[in-house]
């Protein structure tokens, strides 16, 4: 484990591996580095291979603010300037998709591709409704229930209950602080930044969707051939992505479904070489 110090923090990651193009893998909300290591663990012997804490989660806990997209998505890449890495392979999970793909709107040079694993849209409204609406869901509920709601309908009966359950009780130890600011300012993304974002989107770009929010923001496991508004967001702006659905699992899908994410994530590398 190692620390980069940035923006009056310290940022956590860790680093395996040799061999272009780097990849750099970038989790979710309350959630930490750890969700990776069945593709880090297949990469490294082949790839360099960087994972990291994002402010106010796991290790990297000195911050006191900064909880949102824009900052995060510097963050990363300014870790990325730090370790002089060549263009990398950018991969984000479920809010994660929103930090590699700010990382990409602001320093495109840095970014040789991305894939965004179980992404979402929380709002389409202004960023200031956006904004209110998540604060007032979070104060009727209560942040504690807020987050373990979120959280536990990310898996489907045919989880594995001791992964959600550890997963479940890690959110909630998401500092209030960095929740309470974090989760409204991602809607508040959402509905000012997340379109900007796509549409400038030059690099190949990978989908991997397994899960969708209904109209009740209740999160349903896709099923074949099924689409959702946000993969028809993503192709509307971004009409090369290639977008595929991983059926029948929860929202974890690098966990849940880790052989074939692995295997997309070596086939979105050939293509890079072969560019």
């Amino acid at each position: 484990m190692a620390t980069f110090e940035f923006d009056a923090g310290r940022i956590f990651f860790e680093e395996h591996g040799g061999g272009d193009p780097p990849l750099m893998f970038v989790h979710g909300l309350a959630c930490s580095q750890e969700d990776w290591c069945n593709q880090i663990n297949y990469f490294a012997p082949s790839n360099r291979v960087v994972s990291l804490d994002l402010r106010g989660h796991g290790r990297s806990d000195t911050y006191t603010s900064g909880f949102d997209i824009v900052s995060f998505g510097a963050d990363v890449a300014a870790l990325i300037t730090d370790l002089r890495l060549s263009p990398v392979l950018l991969v984000g999970h479920s809010m994660g998709c929103r930090v590699v793909l700010e990382c990409a709107r602001i320093a495109p040079q840095h970014v040789a591709g991305l894939v965004l694993i179980d992404g979402s849209r929380f709002a389409a409204t202004s960023a200031d409704a956006a904004r209110r609406a998540v604060q007032r869901a979070i104060q009727t509920s209560g942040y504690d229930a807020f987050l373990e709601h979120l959280f536990t309908q990310m898996f489907t009966a045919d989880s594995n209950t001791q992964t959600r359950d550890a997963i479940v009780a890690r959110a909630k130890q998401l500092p209030r602080s960095a929740g309470l600011e974090l989760v409204p300012q991602m809607a508040a993304w959402d509905a000012d930044v997340v379109e900007r974002a796509l549409r400038s989107v030059e690099v190949p770009l990978s989908v991997l969707q397994s899960t969708h929010l209904d109209e009740n923001r209740e999160r349903i496991s896709l099923r074949p051939g099924d689409r959702s508004p946000w993969l028809e967001l993503v192709k509307e702006h971004v009409p090369h992505a290639e977008i595929d659905v991983l059926p029948g699992i929860g929202h974890f899908t690098m966990i849940e479904a880790a052989d074939e994410v692995n295997r997309r994530l070596a086939a979105m590398l050939d293509n890079l070489a072969s560019r």
